[in-house]
């Protein structure tokens, strides 16, 4: 099957999943803007690389774990669809490639956290992949806030890839997003305070976006709107 009828059956079947184990909630504060945009967010779940393709109608590669590639046949999978994995320490060989992605066209998801937000609550603090991607490209950003109850995430273990590896995944229940205004940065990425002050006003906003879609998911449940795909 050619890659892009691939990567088309992927995201069908995440839209089928979503529809079917979760209580989706997600909101656009705007429209997308047109052409390649880099797609940040919080990383509550592991399940989330996956559910922000309900975001994009357009071919989304998201940047994730090197474990979940090492899995022999779902890794495959995952490099057929153009997702790109994430290695310890190989973070600039991951960005390249975003950055290549963007260059061409085409969309990209990136967490700034860099890992799943501990299960306490909260985020780790950010990294500046997403910023130097934001500076190095000019494409517009789309923050995205998510929420989902973490008591109900399910901690599972593997030995799929060779080795132990463990997160926690969301399988079933209230998930919500909220997508915000497009942010521009633009500027010299060799200017660190800058490449800084970028990285705190993207994770200032994501968190903002949280809150809110913690809020409505909490108090005020409704059903989901999707785009078309």
């Amino acid at each position: 099957m050619p890659a892009n009828q691939l990567y088309d059956f992927a995201v069908q079947l995440v839209h089928l999943y979503a529809r079917t184990m979760l209580k989706l909630d997600i909101r656009w504060r705007v429209p997308l803007p047109a052409g390649p945009k880099l797609f940040i967010a919080n990383h509550p779940s592991a399940s989330d690389p996956f559910l922000i393709h309900l975001l994009s109608s357009k071919h989304l590669s998201v940047l994730i774990s090197g474990n979940a590639f090492a899995m022999p046949l779902f890794g495959r999978f995952l490099h057929h669809c153009g997702q790109i994995s994430v290695n310890a320490g190989q973070g600039k060989n991951a960005l390249d490639q975003a950055q290549q992605r963007l260059q061409s066209g085409r969309s990209v998801g990136i967490f700034p956290e860099g890992l799943v937000s501990p299960q306490s609550g909260g985020c780790h603090p950010p990294r500046t992949g997403a910023a130097r991607l934001a500076l190095m490209t000019g494409v517009p950003v789309i923050p995205i806030g998510i929420y989902l109850p973490r008591e109900r995430s399910l901690y599972i273990g593997s030995k799929l890839s060779g080795k132990h590896t463990a997160a926690y995944w969301y399988l079933r229940g209230p998930y919500g997003m909220t997508v915000g205004e497009p942010m521009l940065f633009t500027g010299d990425i060799e200017d660190q305070s800058l490449v800084h002050s970028v990285t705190n006003s993207m994770m200032a906003k994501i968190h903002e976006l949280a809150e809110e879609s913690e809020q409505r998911v909490r108090f005020a449940p409704s059903g989901a709107r999707l785009p078309a795909v």
